[in-house]
């Protein structure tokens, strides 16, 4: 990663990919998963035996975060309503969530029929579809990250990421925190 970015969004990209390459190695099609990001340091300092669990250094390291993935998430229909129902206390320092989408070019967008029903049935057989894994990350301190990894090209050395990939994901789970 560049220099460019500071200790902070380093670690944050850090724990954003290691969330998806965890996904993507329970295969594709797989359900929304949404994690509390805590500070590695913050964790051993409570319990001194996940020192054992965690890289080296990272136990040392005051920007390097653990993932934590939560079970039991309220019923939702949609991502947005899900996240709308989240709330974390102040000792989760973030958040991420990795959720798969359909996507194709804007042009075959716009031409894509009102219902829903209509909706999903036009983007599933459209012959430039891209099935897409976006995991996303937001720190209270407003860093963010996002890792794209398309289904067409499934190699851990594609994935793709910046802070500002997918910027209304960002923005939804920058809500979750606040």
């Amino acid at each position: 990663m560049d220099s460019e970015y500071s200790a902070r969004t380093t670690a944050l990209a850090e724990a954003v990919r290691e969330v998806e390459r965890h996904v993507a190695s329970q295969g594709w099609d797989s359900s929304v998963a949404v994690y509390s990001l805590v500070r590695s340091a913050a964790l051993v300092a409570t319990s001194a035996e996940l020192a054992e669990e965690l890289p080296d250094g990272a136990a040392s390291d005051p920007e390097h975060l653990t993932a934590v993935i939560q079970d039991g998430l309220p019923e939702a229909d949609t991502l947005e309503d899900l996240l709308a129902q989240l709330a974390w206390p102040e000792t989760v320092d973030g958040t991420a969530v990795v959720v798969e989408r359909v996507v194709v070019p804007p042009e075959a967008e716009a031409a894509m029929p009102d219902s829903s029903e209509g909706g999903l049935e036009y983007l599933m057989n459209h012959p430039e579809r891209q099935d897409v894994r976006i995991a996303a990350g937001v720190l209270r301190t407003g860093e963010s990250w996002c890792a794209l990894r398309s289904r067409a090209h499934d190699d851990d050395a594609a994935v793709g990421g910046g802070p500002t990939a997918v910027p209304g994901l960002v923005e939804a789970l920058a809500a979750t925190l606040r």
